[in-house]
Protein backbone atom coordinates (compact mmCIF):
# COMPACT_ATOMS: atom_id res chain seq x y z
CA UNK A 1 0.00 0.00 0.00
CA UNK A 2 1.19 3.18 -1.29
CA UNK A 3 2.39 5.65 1.94
CA UNK A 4 0.23 8.59 2.14
CA UNK A 5 2.10 12.28 1.55
CA UNK A 6 0.15 14.85 2.87
CA UNK A 7 0.91 18.16 1.41
CA UNK A 8 -0.83 21.38 2.33
CA UNK A 9 0.67 23.63 0.13
CA UNK A 10 -0.01 21.69 -3.37
CA UNK A 11 -3.24 23.77 -4.11
CA UNK A 12 -0.40 26.67 -4.68
CA UNK A 13 1.05 25.19 -7.46
CA UNK A 14 -2.14 24.09 -9.42
CA UNK A 15 -3.21 25.45 -12.64
CA UNK A 16 -6.46 27.78 -12.12
CA UNK A 17 -9.21 25.97 -14.02
CA UNK A 18 -12.78 26.98 -14.54
CA UNK A 19 -15.41 24.53 -16.03
CA UNK A 20 -15.87 24.42 -19.69
CA UNK A 21 -18.02 26.84 -20.65
CA UNK A 22 -18.70 28.68 -17.79
CA UNK A 23 -15.63 31.37 -18.13
CA UNK A 24 -16.60 34.26 -20.10
CA UNK A 25 -14.43 34.95 -22.70
CA UNK A 26 -11.68 37.43 -23.50
CA UNK A 27 -10.15 39.95 -20.85
CA UNK A 28 -13.05 38.72 -18.53
CA UNK A 29 -12.01 34.95 -18.76
CA UNK A 30 -8.62 36.52 -18.37
CA UNK A 31 -9.63 38.21 -15.10
CA UNK A 32 -11.12 35.39 -13.31
CA UNK A 33 -8.21 33.05 -13.66
CA UNK A 34 -5.84 35.34 -12.81
CA UNK A 35 -8.06 35.94 -9.72
CA UNK A 36 -8.99 32.27 -8.71
CA UNK A 37 -5.19 31.78 -8.44
CA UNK A 38 -4.02 34.87 -6.69
CA UNK A 39 -7.58 34.49 -4.67
CA UNK A 40 -6.79 30.65 -3.33
CA UNK A 41 -3.05 31.67 -2.97
CA UNK A 42 -3.38 35.03 -1.17
CA UNK A 43 -7.43 35.29 -0.26
CA UNK A 44 -9.38 38.28 -0.98
CA UNK A 45 -8.40 40.70 1.57
CA UNK A 46 -5.04 39.37 0.88
CA UNK A 47 -5.28 40.56 -2.91
CA UNK A 48 -5.11 43.94 -4.57
CA UNK A 49 -6.62 45.51 -7.84
CA UNK A 50 -3.07 46.16 -8.61
CA UNK A 51 -2.31 42.35 -8.03
CA UNK A 52 -4.78 41.64 -10.81
CA UNK A 53 -4.62 43.62 -13.34
CA UNK A 54 -0.46 42.97 -13.20
CA UNK A 55 -1.22 39.07 -13.88
CA UNK A 56 -3.23 40.10 -16.47
CA UNK A 57 -1.31 42.47 -17.98
CA UNK A 58 -3.42 45.00 -18.20
CA UNK A 59 -3.73 48.46 -16.13
CA UNK A 60 -6.33 49.08 -13.16
CA UNK A 61 -8.62 51.12 -15.03
CA UNK A 62 -9.04 48.55 -18.01
CA UNK A 63 -9.77 46.19 -15.12
CA UNK A 64 -12.24 48.52 -13.93
CA UNK A 65 -14.23 48.44 -17.57
CA UNK A 66 -14.53 45.13 -16.88
CA UNK A 67 -15.73 44.72 -13.39
CA UNK A 68 -16.88 47.38 -10.80
CA UNK A 69 -15.03 46.60 -8.21
CA UNK A 70 -12.93 43.32 -6.66
CA UNK A 71 -15.65 42.10 -4.94
CA UNK A 72 -17.44 41.98 -8.47
CA UNK A 73 -14.88 39.41 -9.78
CA UNK A 74 -14.87 37.35 -6.16
CA UNK A 75 -18.86 36.87 -6.55
CA UNK A 76 -18.37 35.65 -10.08
CA UNK A 77 -15.95 33.34 -9.35
CA UNK A 78 -18.11 31.74 -6.40
CA UNK A 79 -21.62 31.73 -8.46
CA UNK A 80 -19.76 29.63 -11.36
CA UNK A 81 -18.35 27.26 -8.04
CA UNK A 82 -21.98 26.72 -6.97
CA UNK A 83 -23.47 26.80 -10.11
CA UNK A 84 -21.32 24.25 -11.66
CA UNK A 85 -21.59 21.59 -8.49
CA UNK A 86 -25.67 21.82 -8.73
CA UNK A 87 -25.52 21.41 -12.72
CA UNK A 88 -23.16 18.30 -11.90
CA UNK A 89 -25.52 16.99 -9.09
CA UNK A 90 -28.63 17.29 -11.53
CA UNK A 91 -27.08 15.38 -13.66
CA UNK A 92 -25.58 13.05 -12.02
CA UNK A 93 -29.09 12.86 -10.42
CA UNK A 94 -30.72 11.81 -14.06
CA UNK A 95 -28.14 8.94 -15.13
CA UNK A 96 -29.52 6.93 -12.03
CA UNK A 97 -33.39 5.66 -11.50
CA UNK A 98 -35.27 6.71 -8.10
CA UNK A 99 -33.31 4.00 -5.68
CA UNK A 100 -32.25 6.63 -2.84
CA UNK A 101 -29.14 4.74 -2.63
CA UNK A 102 -27.87 4.72 -6.34
CA UNK A 103 -28.79 8.57 -5.87
CA UNK A 104 -27.13 9.48 -2.96
CA UNK A 105 -23.92 7.60 -4.59
CA UNK A 106 -24.28 9.71 -7.45
CA UNK A 107 -24.32 12.97 -5.83
CA UNK A 108 -21.45 11.91 -3.90
CA UNK A 109 -19.47 10.80 -6.63
CA UNK A 110 -20.34 14.35 -8.64
CA UNK A 111 -19.59 16.37 -5.37
CA UNK A 112 -16.22 14.24 -4.88
CA UNK A 113 -15.37 14.69 -8.65
CA UNK A 114 -16.07 18.57 -9.28
CA UNK A 115 -13.63 19.46 -5.78
CA UNK A 116 -10.88 16.81 -7.48
CA UNK A 117 -11.46 18.47 -10.91
CA UNK A 118 -11.58 22.48 -9.70
CA UNK A 119 -9.79 22.59 -6.67
CA UNK A 120 -8.96 25.95 -6.68
CA UNK A 121 -12.81 27.21 -7.72
CA UNK A 122 -13.34 24.68 -5.01
CA UNK A 123 -11.56 26.52 -1.92
CA UNK A 124 -12.14 29.97 -2.83
CA UNK A 125 -16.04 29.31 -3.04
CA UNK A 126 -15.67 27.77 0.10
CA UNK A 127 -13.16 29.92 1.90
CA UNK A 128 -13.85 33.21 0.84
CA UNK A 129 -18.08 33.73 0.56
CA UNK A 130 -17.83 35.18 4.08
CA UNK A 131 -16.08 38.30 2.77
CA UNK A 132 -19.28 39.09 0.29
CA UNK A 133 -22.03 41.53 1.31
CA UNK A 134 -25.12 40.00 1.48
CA UNK A 135 -25.98 41.20 -1.61
CA UNK A 136 -23.66 40.05 -3.58
CA UNK A 137 -23.70 36.48 -1.91
CA UNK A 138 -27.44 36.06 -2.46
CA UNK A 139 -27.19 33.98 -6.06
CA UNK A 140 -25.10 31.91 -4.18
CA UNK A 141 -26.43 30.65 -1.45
CA UNK A 142 -29.35 30.04 -3.02
CA UNK A 143 -27.39 27.71 -5.47
CA UNK A 144 -25.74 25.96 -2.47
CA UNK A 145 -29.69 25.58 -0.60
CA UNK A 146 -30.32 23.65 -4.12
CA UNK A 147 -27.04 21.82 -3.52
CA UNK A 148 -28.26 20.80 0.13
CA UNK A 149 -32.25 20.39 -0.58
CA UNK A 150 -31.24 17.73 -3.20
CA UNK A 151 -29.36 16.04 -0.80
CA UNK A 152 -31.31 15.83 1.75
CA UNK A 153 -34.19 14.97 -0.49
CA UNK A 154 -32.48 11.96 -1.29
CA UNK A 155 -31.51 11.10 2.45
CA UNK A 156 -35.39 11.47 3.46
CA UNK A 157 -36.32 9.31 1.01
CA UNK A 158 -33.86 6.80 1.61
CA UNK A 159 -34.94 6.75 5.34
CA UNK A 160 -38.48 6.53 5.06
CA UNK A 161 -38.00 4.10 2.19
CA UNK A 162 -35.94 1.75 4.49
CA UNK A 163 -33.15 1.71 2.34
CA UNK A 164 -31.28 4.12 5.29
CA UNK A 165 -31.04 3.60 8.40
CA UNK A 166 -34.01 4.37 10.24
CA UNK A 167 -32.08 6.54 13.02
CA UNK A 168 -30.35 8.61 10.10
CA UNK A 169 -30.81 12.34 10.63
CA UNK A 170 -31.23 13.19 7.39
CA UNK A 171 -29.73 17.18 8.30
CA UNK A 172 -26.45 15.61 9.99
CA UNK A 173 -25.69 13.24 7.74
CA UNK A 174 -25.97 15.13 4.52
CA UNK A 175 -23.32 17.75 6.80
CA UNK A 176 -21.48 15.21 7.22
CA UNK A 177 -21.66 13.71 3.99
CA UNK A 178 -21.13 17.20 1.91
CA UNK A 179 -17.95 17.85 4.40
CA UNK A 180 -15.85 14.56 3.65
CA UNK A 181 -16.34 15.52 0.03
CA UNK A 182 -15.50 19.17 -0.02
CA UNK A 183 -12.11 18.19 1.91
CA UNK A 184 -11.19 16.44 -1.41
CA UNK A 185 -9.97 19.85 -3.20
CA UNK A 186 -7.39 20.35 -0.20
CA UNK A 187 -5.83 17.50 -0.92
CA UNK A 188 -6.63 15.22 -4.19
CA UNK A 189 -3.92 16.13 -6.89
CA UNK A 190 -1.53 14.26 -9.33
CA UNK A 191 1.04 14.09 -6.24
CA UNK A 192 -1.51 11.41 -4.44
CA UNK A 193 -1.74 7.65 -4.75
CA UNK A 194 -5.05 7.88 -6.03
CA UNK A 195 -7.34 8.44 -9.24
CA UNK A 196 -9.79 10.96 -9.32
CA UNK A 197 -12.76 7.87 -9.87
CA UNK A 198 -10.93 6.11 -7.43
CA UNK A 199 -11.63 8.61 -4.95
CA UNK A 200 -15.45 9.04 -6.10
CA UNK A 201 -16.21 5.67 -5.96
CA UNK A 202 -14.77 4.83 -2.18
CA UNK A 203 -16.32 8.29 -0.84
CA UNK A 204 -19.89 6.53 -2.54
CA UNK A 205 -19.20 3.96 -0.03
CA UNK A 206 -18.73 5.78 3.09
CA UNK A 207 -21.08 7.70 2.48
CA UNK A 208 -23.60 4.54 1.86
CA UNK A 209 -21.70 3.03 5.59
CA UNK A 210 -22.51 6.28 6.88
CA UNK A 211 -26.38 5.77 6.46
CA UNK A 212 -26.70 2.30 7.18
CA UNK A 213 -27.47 1.23 3.58
CA UNK A 214 -28.39 -2.01 2.65
CA UNK A 215 -27.32 -1.69 -0.51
Amino acid sequence: MAEFGWNPRRLTAVKPELPEGMSPPGTRGRILHAALGLFAEYGFHGTSIRDLAAAVGINSATLYSHYPAKEDILASLIELGHSGLVAGLRTALSTVDDSPARQLAALVRAQVLMHADYPLLALVANTELHALSPEKAASSLALREQARALLYDVLRRGVAAGEFDAATDPILAGIAIGSMGVRVATWFGPDQPYAREQVADTFAVYALRLVGSKH
